[in-house]
């Protein structure tokens, strides 16, 4: 089953929740953030982040970032970060999606 999240438009490319794939996609498929169900659905891991090097710099990551930060919240779910874009490039950037992250989770220091 694939939801709508956003319309695209003036605020960016359209963005599709893909929920048997485990991915928010874009409309093309292309662009994706994939992600893993854990501790019976209370947390969305983000596993990986995925933009083409042709769609690239257009702030996708962020958008699809944003999507499935949107949907952990408005489903009472926390995030673990585990793909690197999102820990080490959208939260910094982006701190107020830090209340949606997993209360367990720890950064490396690596």
């Amino acid at each position: 089953m694939a939801t709508k999240v956003s319309e695209g438009g003036a605020e960016g490319p359209k963005i599709v929740w893909n929920e048997r794939g485990h991915r928010f996609e874009t409309e093309d498929k292309q662009a994706y953030a994939e992600y893993v169900v854990r501790d019976g659905g209370k947390v969305m891991d983000i596993v990986h982040t995925y933009v083409p090097s042709t769609k690239r710099g257009l702030g996708l990551a962020s958008i699809l970032c944003v999507s499935a930060f949107t949907h952990a919240q408005s489903h009472s779910m926390s995030v673990i970060p585990t793909c690197s874009y999102v820990s080490d490039t959208f939260l910094p950037r982006n701190p107020s999606w830090s209340s949606v992250v997993h209360s367990g989770y720890r950064k490396s220091s690596i």
